[in-house]
C-alpha cells in the first residue's frame, strides 16, 4: 500500500477541543487540575508533604499553572528509594495494573495505574493514532514488547480505545512478523524505530514490500532521526510517526508528531512540559534546548510533580500547520544520561547516526560507539556497516571510505574519532531498544 502524498492528506484531530484549545483556556484546565492534584498528592503522599514542607509550600499558594515553579521536582531515584508503591496516591486495592522499567540497581522503576489512568492512556495514544490517519478500519501489528515494558500495552490500549484491531505480536522472530502482518492484512505497525528498519530491510530482502498492506509505522522509544525516518519510509512506502512517552508518566502516548513532523505534539491536558536547563533549572525559551520536565495534571494512582525525564529537547508554542495548538517538542538530542563527554565535547549518538545518514551511501546506519580511555586520553572508536552494495574487497576503496567516514564524523562531533568499517549485519540488531554506547572507561 503506497504512502499517503502530503497534498492528498485527509486528517483528523480526534478531539478539536482540546486539541485546538486556545492558550488561555489551556493555561486555565492546567491550573484548574494542577491546583486538585497538588492538594491530593499533598493529603495522600507522604513523599510529597515532606518535600513541600521542606519548601515552605502549601496546596494554598498553588493557585494556577504560573505556580508550579514553586513545587518540587522527582527524580528517577525517588522513584527508586520509594519502591514499589510509596507513591500512591490512592489505596492499593484501586490499583488496575503495574508497569516498569529495568533499573540499574536491580530495581524496576514502578508505575501504578488506576482503571481511569489507563482509559486515559488509551486515550492518549488513540489521539495519536488518529494523528497517523488510522481509524476503526485499521488492523496495528504491534511489535513492541508486551510485559512490563509499556510499548505492547500501550499501543494495545490505544487501538482499542480507536476501535482498530490490535495484533499482538510482541517483539522477535522477524520472519513471523512479515509472515503476520502479510497474512493479517496489517495496515500499520508499531515499534522501536531501529527495528522499523530492521523490518523494513528484512522486507526488502525478502521482496515481500509491495505484498504487504502497511501505510504508517508507529516508532518510539529511543532517539532517532529525520533521515532514519525518511530511510524507513522510502523502503516500505508509508508514513512513519514518532510516538514518545515513559511509564512513569504514562507510557507511550505523551507526545506525538503529526503528518508535518515538525514536532511532536504534546498532550498538555494531562502532562504539563516544561523545558530546563539542566545546570540551574531554570526554564528555556521557546526553541532552546533543555531538559523535558513532566507533572502529571490528572493522573490518580502514581501522580507525578515536575518530573525529570532527562530527556533534551527544545518546545514550541506556535500553531502546528495541521491546526492544532498543542505544544511541539523537538526530537531528541538524546538523555542527560546517554551524552558521553570526550575530550570535554559533549556527544550523543544521534549526531552519529545523522551524519552517517547525510552521507548518502557506502555506509549503512547501524553503529556502534566504543570510549576507551589510553594513556589518560579519551579514545572514541565508532563501528559502522559499510553498505553490501559498496562492500569490496579492494584495500584502497574501504580505506577512502573509511577516510571519509572519519571526516565527516570529526565534522559533526567536533571531535576526532577512530572508525571501524565492518561487515553488513555484523553489528547486532535489536528487537528493543538498540544499545548505541559501550563505554569502558572507569570514571
Amino acid at each position: 500500500m503506497a504512502k499517503i502524498a502530503l497534498e492528498n492528506w485527509n486528517e483528523t484531530i480526534r478531539d478539536p477541543k482540546i486539541e485546538c484549545m486556545s492558550r488561555d483556556e489551556m493555561s486555565a484546565l492546567q491550573g484548574e487540575r494542577l491546583v486538585k492534584q497538588v492538594k491530593n498528592v499533598y493529603e495522600h503522599v507522604e513523599f510529597y508533604r515532606k518535600k513541600m514542607d521542606g519548601l515552605g509550600v502549601e496546596p494554598g499558594d498553588i493557585k494556577g499553572i504560573e505556580d508550579i515553579t514553586k513545587l518540587p521536582f522527582t527524580t528517577k531515584e525517588d522513584l527508586r528509594d520509594n519502591y514499589p508503591f510509596g507513591l500512591l496516591a490512592v489505596p492499593k486495592e484501586k490499583i488496575a495494573r503495574v508497569q516498569g522499567t529495568s533499573g540499574t540497581t536491580g530495581k524496576l522503576t514502578l508505575a501504578s495505574y488506576t482503571q481511569n489512568d489507563v482509559d486515559v492512556w488509551g486515550e492518549c495514544v488513540a489521539r495519536g493514532l488518529t494523528m497517523a490517519g488510522l481509524n476503526s478500519s485499521d488492523r496495528i501489528h504491534v511489535c513492541y514488547g508486551y510485559g512490563l515494558f509499556t510499548g505492547g500495552m500501550g499501543l494495545d490500549l490505544g487501538a482499542q480505545a480507536l476501535g482498530a484491531m490490535a495484533i499482538p505480536m510482541s517483539s522477535g522472530n522477524t520472519k513471523r512478523q512479515l509472515m503476520c502482518m502479510e497474512d493479517f492484512g496489517a495496515t500499520a505497525f508499531a515499534c522501536t524505530p531501529s527495528y522499523a528498519l530492521y523490518l523494513a530491510e528484512a522486507a526488502q530482502e525478502a521482496g515481500v514490500v509491495d505484498r504487504l498492506q502497511i501505510r504508517a509505522s508507529i516508532n518510539g522509544a529511543e532517539p532517532w532521526t529525520d533521515e532514519m525516518r525518511k530511510k524507513i519510509e522510502d523502503i516500505l512506502h508509508i508514513n512513519s510517526f514518532d510516538i514518545y512517552g515513559l511509564c512513569e508518566i504514562t507510557g507511550p502516548g505523551v507526545a506525538m508528531d503529526c503528518i508535518h513532523h515538525k514536532g511532536l505534539h504534546v498532550y498538555e491536558d494531562y502532562f504539563y512540559p516544561e523545558i530546563l536547563n539542566p545546570a540551574d533549572q531554570s526554564a528555556c525559551g521557546d526553541g532552546e534546548t533543555g531538559e523535558l520536565v513532566f507533572t502529571t495534571l490528572a493522573k490518580e494512582g502514581m501522580p507525578l510533580l515536575r518530573y525529570r525525564t532527562k530527556d533534551l529537547t527544545s518546545m514550541e508554542h506556535s500553531i502546528c500547520e495541521c491546526g492544532r495548538t498543542l505544544p511541539r517538542i523537538q526530537k531528541f538530542t538524546g538523555r542527560t544520561d546517554d551524552m558521553k563527554v570526550i575530550r570535554g565535547v559533549n556527544v550523543f549518538p544521534t549526531q552519529v547516526e545523522t551524519a552517517l545518514l547525510s552521507m548518502g551511501g557506502g555506509v549503512a546506519p547501524h553503529y556502534m560507539l566504543i570510549v576507551d580511555r589510553e594513556n589518560n586520553l579519551d579514545v572514541l572508536t565508532v563501528m559502522v556497516e559499510v553498505d553490501e552494495k559498496y562492500f569490496s574487497d579492494e584495500i584502497r576503496k574501504l580505506d577512502s571510505l573509511k577516510n571519509k567516514v572519519g571526516a565527516v564524523l570529526k565534522q559533526a562531533l567536533g571531535v576526532s574519532v577512530r572508525v571501524k568499517l565492518v561487515e553488513p549485519k555484523t553489528i547486532q540488531r535489536s528487537e528493543g531498544k538498540a544499545k548505541r554506547v559501550i563505554d569502558n572507561r572507569e570514571l
